[in-house]
């Protein structure tokens, strides 16, 4: 792919932009021409003709001083990334739903503070109002929209309308928690404000946008996207690693935007990125509303405002947003103090855009940057030290259930062909570099374990922080004691029911038109089904009455049965 990709600003530009900044890379780096190989060197694995990749964005006040494409946009076509190729961002988009909805406010069409219910009258009371603002801080509990469709039984690939989604947000009885008291991330949010400002100001999202922020902005390949069936110039394909090797299709033919939805380029971000220092849109108020972190009833201020999460890295304060949608993924972090933003978007659902953007900062801020703390934190980011090959045994010691100790998620490791393998439905290897030391194939997690008293305890490590799990013992039934479980069981909020039934000594889950799925026992009573936590309840009888479904950003969706007797 070295000689398919677009070099789109020179060696010599960079050299010469960065060397006037006192406090970047040293002025000897540069004259040595190490800045630019150093920052190739980070995208090495993309750089080929058979593997998507990412686009790159580097600026410096104001000024895109190196861009470049590494990888394909589109296998079929051998059609090579370049700073202007397309991609869908993902999350990514949700800073610009933010950038509307405080824009239509400063227009007077509406205020961050109405109740949701002004303009949506059809969700219910949930004893507190839900203010716009609730929506744009992640704070109003409502369950998250991707969710609750799949819950429903709704497969990958299935299409819905936003008609749809509206009706089945307005479905729920419950919210995830009292509004305002928690932050909990949920796509229904800025789904919804997308039908608020439409509602409002008589625009669709993608009208308003358009009109009031990518034409004044000169963002001219940037939309909300809409329409899946529209034809979009230089667009990027999104691919998600085959299982034996090479890449599949990853795209989608949903139409919700404000979560997501937005088509950009690393050019056109170079513009959105400029009017936070000097605002052509929206003036300094706009810009000072999006930075307001949110603030919890219980007064905890937030690290997330509007669309944009601040953060420090390596001393240095950040503001960035990451997405991930089908097979893209993208990340924009701007270091303000500095004047200097990456950005990476990437057409690989495998990609980390987000450590590639910090490995990239790493380069060019070299000289600001605090050393990275040494230990288990920091240790899944390290240069990957060479696998090892255990034995079947020596594997498979680590194999059972294991229980977060701050929460009530759950992880199954599992022998598949000789391999220690994360339960999912793929699968995930876990690759040993040590007795008790494994990498996830793929993700840049590390797992470690060790033996307590008590038995066995994994820690799962990722870049900046660490996740404890003890090993648990499963319960355990008899067919007799499974048949208690087996039955119909419908759910009003979801307008759907599963039929659960046993097969080769497993209960099994029929949902929708999908594939049938297991329940996987935990603790008594209780079974995870595809990451999701299912809880019986019990008649009077002993059988399973009832069941309570969570699901990370879904909480509390009952089941009843309903098969009589």
């Amino acid at each position: 792919m070295r000689d398919a990709v677009t070099a789109f600003a020179s060696v010599l530009i960079a050299w010469a932009a960065i060397g006037a900044a006192p406090g970047f890379a040293q002025q000897a780096e540069l004259d040595s021409g190490a800045i630019t190989p150093r920052v190739d060197s980070v995208f090495a694995e993309y750089d080929r003709t058979d593997s998507p990749g990412c686009a790159l964005g580097v600026i410096r006040d104001g000024e895109l001083i190196y861009a470049r494409g590494y990888g394909m946009a589109n296998l079929d076509l051998g059609v090579a990334i370049t700073p202007a190729s397309v991609f869908r961002i993902g999350s990514t988009s949700k800073q610009f739903t933010a950038a509307a909805v405080v824009l239509a406010a400063q227009n007077g069409e509406l205020s961050l503070e109405d109740d949701i219910r002004k303009h949506l009258p059809e969700m219910p009371d949930y004893g507190r109002t839900i203010t716009i603002r609730d929506l744009l801080h992640h704070t109003s509990g409502i369950r998250d929209y991707i969710g609750l469709m799949y819950l429903s039984g709704l497969r990958e690939d299935d299409w819905f309308t936003d008609g749809e989604v509206v009706a089945m947000v307005a479905r729920q009885q419950a919210t995830n928690f009292e509004p305002g008291s928690e932050h909990l991330y949920s796509n229904s949010g800025y789904f919804l404000i997308s039908q608020i400002v439409k509602r409002a100001t008589g625009m669709s999202l993608r009208e308003y946008a358009q009109e009031h922020i990518f034409r004044p902005l000169g963002m001219t390949h940037t939309h909300f996207h809409d329409d899946h069936k529209e034809i979009v110039a230089e667009r990027a394909s999104g691919y998600a690693p085959a299982r034996g090797g090479g890449f599949r299709i990853s795209m989608t033919t949903l139409d919700m935007v404000g979560d997501g939805g937005v088509f950009t380029t690393v050019e056109d971000l170079l513009l959105w990125d400029g009017n936070f220092y000097e605002p052509r849109v929206g003036g300094d108020e706009l810009v000072q509303t999006m930075l307001q972190r949110g603030v919890l009833t219980g007064g905890d201020t937030l690290s997330y405002a509007l669309g944009l999460g601040h953060a420090m890295y390596r001393g240095l304060p950040t503001v960035r947003h990451g997405g991930a949608w089908v097979g893209f993924r993208a990340q924009m972090i701007r270091f303000p103090e500095q004047r200097f933003s990456v950005i990476c978007l990437c057409n690989l659902a495998a990609a980390n855009p987000t450590e590639l953007a910090e490995q990239v900062a790493d380069v060019y801020l070299a000289d600001l940057l605090e050393p990275e703390q040494a230990g288990p934190a920091t240790a899944a980011t390290s240069p990957d030290d060479p696998p090892i090959e255990l034995a079947r045994d020596e594997l498979a010691r680590w194999v059972g259930l294991y229980r977060r100790l701050d929460g009530d998620s759950y992880l199954q490791l599992e022998m598949r062909e000789d391999k220690l393998t994360l339960a999912a439905d793929a699968g995930y290897e876990l690759v040993p570099l040590a007795e008790d030391r494994f990498r996830l194939a793929g993700i840049p997690v590390q797992i470690h374990f060790a033996v307590t008293e008590d038995g066995s305890r994994m820690t799962v490590v990722q870049r900046g922080g660490r996740r404890a799990y003890d090993l648990v013992e499963a319960a355990k039934y008899s067919a007799a004691e499974l048949a208690a479980f087996a039955g119909t069981f419908h759910s009003e909020e979801l307008d759907s029911s599963y039929r659960i039934y046993i097969a080769e000594g497993e209960l099994k889950v029929l949902r929708g038109r999908g594939d049938p799925e297991t329940l996987r026992p935990t603790v008594a009573d209780e079974f995870m089904l595809a990451g999701a936590r299912v809880t019986f309840e019990r008649d009077v009888r002993g059988r399973a009455g009832s069941f309570v479904l969570n699901a990370g950003r879904v909480r509390g969706i009952r089941f009843v049965r309903i098969d009589g007797e």
